[in-house]
């Protein structure tokens, strides 16, 4: 089956939407990501995931991360905790508006919207949708997770914060104002994995990697 094109490019005349649960929503492109491409740097900082735009930053270790013997229903427990704290925080801390969504094209994953064009940043390919924490939280199902059931990328329509787990890392990157991080860092089934993060630390690997995911990931 072919591919779905990359949307790249001037805008579309017509925006590209796709159905699901009873109404349309938006497909994003180049216009919505070209703030990170013209932002993200290169190396293994923070800022290569992050644009460095924000007050500050940290990292967050997902469950899988911290403790690799974690299996099945416990497994997915300790994930659906982890994914309803990242948004009760974010949510708490944004004004009502869109979100827009990425999700990242591994050949594993779930997309979401299959058929949907993707778009590229961080030199992959991601289907990128406007929708909400709702979204965020449901839309992957049990299968096709990569880490966690949340997007690989979100951001609100102000960019006033962006969320981001690259391709191999079992770790989520956060940039925002300095009132957000020091939630998150708070937030009590966060605080094992979160971890405020110096953009100018050559490195964002997280500290709080267990020893059998640093020998497996070791770079």
């Amino acid at each position: 089956m072919k591919a779905p094109p990359l949307v790249s490019g001037p805008p579309h005349d017509v925006p590209q939407t796709r159905l699901r649960d009873g109404r349309a929503w938006l497909i994003g492109g180049a216009d919505e990501l070209a703030w990170i491409n013209a932002g993200a740097g290169r190396g293994l900082s923070v800022t290569a995931a992050i644009p460095a735009v924000f007050a500050e930053y940290l990292t967050l270790a997902d469950p899988s991360a911290l403790e690799p013997e974690l299996q099945g229903d416990c497994q997915r427990h300790a994930e659906d905790r982890f994914d309803d704290a990242v948004l009760s925080v974010l949510v708490a801390h944004t004004t009502p508006q869109p979100w827009w969504l990425g999700f990242l094209e591994t050949g594993a994953s779930d997309v979401v919207f299959d058929d949907a064009p993707r778009a590229r940043v961080y030199g992959c390919s991601y289907v990128v949708v406007q929708a909400g924490p709702h979204e965020a939280r449901t839309w992957r199902g049990d299968w096709g997770r990569w880490h966690t059931a949340l997007p690989d990328l979100m951001f609100p329509t102000d960019h006033s914060w962006l969320l981001s787990s690259l391709w191999d890392d079992a770790w989520a990157c956060v940039g925002g104002s300095s009132e957000l991080i020091s939630a998150l860092l708070a937030e009590a089934d966060l605080q094992p994995g979160a971890q405020r993060t110096d953009p100018s630390v050559e490195d964002m690997w997280p500290t709080s990697l267990s020893d059998e995911l640093r020998q497996r990931l070791k770079r």
